[in-house]
């Protein structure tokens, strides 16, 4: 008997390996932000930063882990702050 449920999915080309916790967050996250769930995207995020901060992420990995979660902080403020893309545009300063 396995120790632990194996989710990976079978595909033409054999199996593909299932994908980081993290990495489903973020997708999850993007879903919630194209959808205009703006708390549950705020509430994934969160769950991101905490899954993040518990993993044993390699040294390597914290730079991408921080680029990730600052690119999914600024979608998300600018989501909730639709002013501040219009005077981006328009070269005005964000308040």
């Amino acid at each position: 008997m396995r120790d632990r449920m194996d989710f990976s999915i079978e595909t033409a080309s054999g199996p593909r390996p299932t994908r980081r916790l993290t990495d489903k967050i973020l997708l999850a996250f993007h879903q919630a932000c194209d959808q205009g769930e703006l708390e549950v995207a705020r509430a994934l995020l969160a769950a991101c930063e905490l899954a993040i901060a518990h993993s044993a992420a390699q040294i390597r990995d914290r730079r991408r882990h921080a680029e990730t979660l600052c690119a999914a902080h600024e979608r998300l403020w600018f989501l909730r702050n639709p002013q501040a893309v219009l005077a981006e545009r328009l070269g005005l300063p964000v308040v």
